[in-house]
């Protein structure tokens, strides 16, 4: 049975079929699947991580890892590897099943290719956001409010490629433009039409971004202020960033585009010294505070980080829920209940179960999942096998 509430307007999206060979510790793996939550278990390293990247490959960039395609391929104990890997799934979009095929293929001079297709046409990985939407929330980003900005700042962006996909393209667009710009920075005596050249490239990528960013931040906020008080705090977040408020203000796009190009020109002497660009969009930070105690979520306890950081996850999950263009997500939690007590972990089930779709989760004992009843599927997972349990 599966407890979901159906949006009206776009039809959930959930996997049935996973297929795996030479993917990591899997030589070889067929998971069939009903529709319903899927719940993996078992000790820590058996497998359960590589199930859920393998799902989140189903998506533009390089998964919850990552990681280069080279690096997925399945290595034997005595460190010999395979030539290659592939990924096969099946997608169910309402009434319609389609087919998704991800592999590298290593020939024998150790040259690779990438292969996407899509119900057996070629197709661009990227393009694979128009069909299906994954968020995922990995032990890695536990502590990404008391971290970095650029820790923020990448969390921020895989939040909103669930709402863009095309985010993911503008950002490997101005990173690359960017990294060419320091070099040539780096060198001296640059020719200055080629500098005006790369930073209109990452005016143009970076103005596009900042939108998407203020989009789905807002988004994201509508979502969070409409959730019910409960296990999750509410969280209030907005954008450290030059050019998103500019974007929030209302500036065209245009205007946006000639800021970032102007300031990357006027920089360009301090940018030399530093060694790096110093203004821009890679410069953006996520501000989240705790609404309810209006405390910055990095002055919050461990505990209170890891809610919050689940409330923004499911808040955007339910924001894209509800948006007209963009298909349901998939969400994948990986040991997002260890830490929870008895009454939280079955307050996100029921969340989940709200909120329809498809949800992977990860745990060490089969028990942390009693309390989704029969609203899952639960598998075991141990040294590259997969049985139902």
């Amino acid at each position: 049975m599966i407890d979901a509430v159906l949006h009206p307007h776009r039809p959930h999206v959930r996997l049935t079929r996973l297929a795996l060979e030479n993917f990591r510790n899997y030589p070889m793996l067929q998971l069939r699947l009903d529709g319903r939550h899927v719940c993996l278990h078992g000790a820590n390293g058996s497998g359960k991580t590589n199930l859920m990247e393998a799902v989140s490959m189903l998506s533009p960039g390089r998964g919850l890892r990552g990681a280069e395609f080279g690096d997925l391929v399945r290595r034997d104990a005595d460190g010999a590897v395979a030539k290659g890997w592939a990924l096969s799934a099946d997608v169910r979009e309402g009434d319609f099943d389609r087919r998704v095929t991800l592999a590298l293929d290593v020939d024998d001079q150790g040259r690779s290719k990438r292969i996407a297709r899509l119900d057996g046409a070629n197709t661009a990985q990227a393009d694979l956001g128009e069909l299906m939407r994954i968020i995922w929330l990995t032990p890695a980003m536990d502590r990404v409010f008391a971290g970095p900005a650029g820790d923020r700042r990448r969390f921020l962006d895989r939040q909103v490629m669930a709402h863009f996909p095309s985010h993911g393209t503008f950002g490997a667009a101005y990173d690359k433009a960017m990294r060419q710009r320091n070099a040539l920075l780096e060198r001296g005596r640059a020719d200055p039409a080629w500098l005006d050249a790369l930073e209109l490239g990452m005016a143009s990528a970076g103005a596009a971004m900042a939108l998407h960013r203020v989009d789905a931040v807002r988004t994201m906020q509508e979502s969070i202020l409409a959730r019910p008080e409960g296990a999750f705090p509410k969280a209030l977040i907005d954008l450290d960033g030059q050019f998103e408020t500019g974007v929030a203000n209302g500036a065209a796009l245009t205007d946006i585009e000639q800021d970032i190009a102007d300031q990357l020109r006027e920089s360009r002497a301090r940018d030399v010294a530093a060694g790096r660009a110093t203004r821009g969009v890679h410069r953006t930070d996520l501000r989240v505070i705790h609404a309810a105690k209006s405390m910055p979520a990095d002055q919050c306890s461990t505990g209170e980080q890891k809610a919050l950081l689940i409330g923004l996850i499911l808040a955007n999950a339910q924001a894209l829920f509800e948006r007209d263009f963009a298909p349901s997500p998939l969400l994948l939690l990986d040991e997002a209940a260890a830490h929870l007590d008895s009454d939280r972990r079955a307050a996100l089930y029921d969340e989940l179960a709200a909120l329809g779709g498809q949800a992977w989760l990860t745990g060490t004992d089969r028990s942390l999942f009693d309390a989704f009843g029969d609203r899952a599927q639960r598998f075991e997972v141990s040294g590259g096998a997969v049985l139902e349990s």
